[in-house]
């Protein structure tokens, strides 16, 4: 880490790269969908109208907040340093947008196919990025920022 400190690694050190792990539910559940599909909605349900709404609600709250961060000079990526406590935007409703939105992608993907499979993947990608990405940002967050980041996370909610 390179705060205050004087470390030389600053970044929050997470496991996993998100968009890698949100690409791999979204194969892996259309994979196991294709060989053993399993649907979920009434035939009556516009399901490739709802699911497009749905993803591209997470696709624009994704962007909302990517943009946010770069407006605030600050990196998106987990390997990347953080610059600054960005509570602007989508900040100021969840500390996690970014994730809020692909979270709301997979699930407008698993509504638009009528899958399951997409659904029930969504539990284990929550806990991927719940507990190696967000507690490794938190922490990271806390030892670079200190009092103003554990402010900030008392006012604003970890998902909503």
């Amino acid at each position: 880490m390179n705060d205050a400190s004087g470390n030389l690694h600053d970044s929050s050190g997470a496991a996993v790269r998100p968009p890698i792990v949100w690409a791999l539910a979204v194969v892996a559940g259309r994979l196991i969908d294709v060989l053993y599909p399993l649907p979920f909605l009434p035939t009556a349900v516009p399901a490739g109208w709802l699911g497009a709404i749905v993803f591209l609600a997470g696709l624009a709250l994704l962007i909302w907040a990517a943009t946010t961060f770069r407006r605030a000079g600050t990196h998106i990526p987990t390997t990347q340093p953080t610059t600054t406590i960005v509570e602007e935007g989508p900040y100021r409703y969840s500390r996690n947008p970014i994730y809020i939105g692909m979270f709301l992608g997979l699930i407008g993907l698993a509504v638009g196919f009528d899958s399951l499979w997409l659904l029930i993947l969504l539990v284990p990608f929550y806990f991927v990025i719940r507990y190696l990405v967000v507690a490794r940002e938190e922490a990271y967050l806390e030892r670079k920022f200190g009092d103003a980041y554990r402010s900030y996370k008392s006012r604003v909610r970890r998902w909503l």
